[in-house]
């Protein structure tokens, strides 16, 4: 069992209070911070450090969950943050899921400058523009990881990168990569061609197919791709900022694909491409 702090008996506690607001957005700003739920999010966060400094403030864990995952409170622990061992109803008034894992931490905000990610030359990288829904912006933020991408930029127009949906939708990969937030699409647009990166609107009334892109071999270089709204796609003002609107083929019957698959078929497409033309992109991390 891992040695932790006093249990926590009463929801109203400042402490569980101060970790209970973070679920709504004007305080998460306030404090610049959020919550991370789960083994594999508190996991990352433990284990998280920018400009040498822990991510993780604190966790609360449940007895069960502190036995289960021992591994993750010592990791917590050596990172410095204070682990509170609380009852299973501190754990859930917390929490913001139906079923808790038994594991909330409190992070520090980690988005990052939109400068350092242009200053990092990247070659792959994501950008959200009017995406609304949370769950989604999780998901593509997971897709952009595990396809190697480099940075995600959310406009200004884009939901909260630290809302709890979104958090739990990218399953611990808004600790790796960066991330920039509240970026114009007009600034994404500009300081991304500026830094060489080709920009292509992904839209499926796009007048580019993504299969004669990659057969003419057009897309091994640096590449952003911006992504729409859910429902209504891009408007044609930020359509019209890209150097081409591509469209993801429809091979069968379906009408269409949602955001967050054909956001992983665009950033695969990508990384894949930029691996035949020699680029050092993996998709594989150890």
């Amino acid at each position: 069992m891992v040695s932790v702090g006093p249990e926590l008996i009463s929801p109203r506690s400042a402490r569980v209070s101060a970790a209970r607001r973070l679920a709504k957005r004007n305080f998460r700003g306030k404090e610049r911070l959020f919550l991370a739920e789960g083994p594999q999010a508190v996991r990352e966060a433990a284990a998280h450090r920018a400009q040498g400094t822990a991510t993780l403030v604190e966790l609360f864990t449940t007895p069960e969950a502190a036995e289960r995952y021992a591994d993750i409170v010592g990791a917590a622990r050596d990172a410095g943050a204070r682990v509170h061992l609380a009852s299973d109803e501190v754990v859930a008034d917390i929490s913001t899921t139906v079923t808790p894992q038994g594991l909330v931490g409190v992070c520090r905000f980690l988005d990052t400058p939109f400068e350092e990610i242009l200053a990092a030359r990247p070659r792959l990288v994501a950008v959200l523009a009017h995406v609304r829904d949370p769950g989604n912006a999780g998901t593509v933020l997971r897709c952009a990881d595990a396809a190697g991408a480099d940075a995600v930029v959310l406009t200004d127009a884009s939901v909260d990168l630290y809302n709890p949906k979104a958090v739990r939708a990218s399953v611990g990969s808004h600790f790796h990569l960066p991330v920039a937030v509240g970026v114009p699409v007009e600034r994404a647009v500009t300081g991304l061609r500026d830094a060489g990166v080709r920009l292509l609107a992904a839209d499926g009334a796009g007048d580019r197919d993504l299969d004669e892109e990659l057969d003419k071999g057009a897309m091994g270089g640096p590449t952003a791709w911006i992504f729409g709204n859910e429902a209504w796609g891009l408007p044609e003002e930020t359509r019209a900022l890209a150097d081409a609107v591509v469209r993801v083929p429809i091979h069968g019957k379906a009408e269409s694909l949602n955001l967050a698959t054909a956001a992983a078929v665009c950033l695969y497409a990508s990384a894949r491409a930029q691996r035949a033309a020699g680029g050092s992109r993996s998709v594989t991390r150890s």
